[in-house]
């Protein structure tokens, strides 16, 4: 890969600075981010917060605080909350420029992190596995947008948009996370996560808006392989306020659970 979402810029007293490339750009509007590279990063910096071997993330919330602007500088800077043998807690914070010109929080995410022993003789992980990616097929979503986060994927769906039931898909990552380094597997879920709004919804969005708030994932398996399948489905309340929920896998089975709060507006 040499596309990008990100290109690492140096470290500072703020935190590891960053510039953002066009496939960060959001489907709702170019002048803003969409929320997966944004939730990638900050699990980059969750994983690098103090690392040990001996352990890995098992939760994490992820809390948009409001637009992350497409252009200039980003920081991200992270630390650990909680330290503990077996449970630690992690934090990272993204922080762009605001309106008077000064640096100001506009992500954060949270991350348990537990030590790791072999269970392998209890394995158990009942939600019925996606058909394979061979029976997936493109929609050729990129046509309908200029240059922005839908084209840094392969993305084949298993069931029609807006169709009844889940929605399910298979999505690849086609770019890097930051220039000049390999995903790892939870950076490559979380480059794609978000999606399951998208996925589950069955509003038309040239009449809807269906903003998620947040994005919370429990990893029960480290995914392998570069694809991530999505089942999905989203709730809506009668007062303008959803719920996406959602199960995550790789090629051999669910790895995870995801749920995202959403905010429904007409257009």
């Amino acid at each position: 890969m040499s596309d990008s979402y990100y290109e690492l810029i140096d470290d500072n007293p703020l935190g590891q600075r960053f510039a953002a490339t066009d496939f960060v750009r959001s489907t709702w509007s170019a002048a803003i981010q969409h929320a997966a590279p944004v939730s990638a990063l900050l699990v980059r910096g969750l994983q690098r917060c103090e690392p040990r071997p001996d352990t890995r993330l098992s939760r994490v919330l992820i809390d948009l605080l409001g637009p992350v602007p497409a252009e200039g500088d980003l920081w991200v800077r992270t630390q650990r909350e909680r330290s503990g043998r077996q449970i630690e807690l992690v934090s990272a914070e993204m922080l762009a420029l605001g309106p008077d010109g000064e640096p100001r929080p506009v992500a954060r995410a949270s991350g348990w992190r537990l030590q790791t022993l072999d269970t392998t003789a209890v394995v158990h992980a009942p939600a019925p596995p996606l058909r394979p990616v061979s029976d997936a097929v493109s929609r050729d979503m990129k046509k309908d947008w200029d240059r922005n986060y839908v084209h840094s994927l392969d993305w084949r769906w298993l069931t029609t948009p807006m169709g009844e039931g889940p929605g399910e898909s298979w999505i690849k990552p086609v770019v890097d996370l930051v220039k000049g380094e390999s995903m790892t597997p939870l950076e490559r879920l979380f480059a794609v996560a978000d999606d399951a709004n998208g996925i589950g919804t069955k509003l038309d969005i040239r009449r809807w808006t269906f903003l998620n708030t947040d994005l919370v994932v429990h990893v029960h398996r480290v995914p392998g392989g570069e694809w991530i399948g999505i089942r999905a489905e989203t709730n809506y309340g009668p007062d303008g306020i959803g719920t996406t929920i959602g199960t995550l896998f790789d090629e051999q089975g669910p790895v995870g659970a995801i749920q995202q709060s959403v905010l429904v507006r007409p257009r």
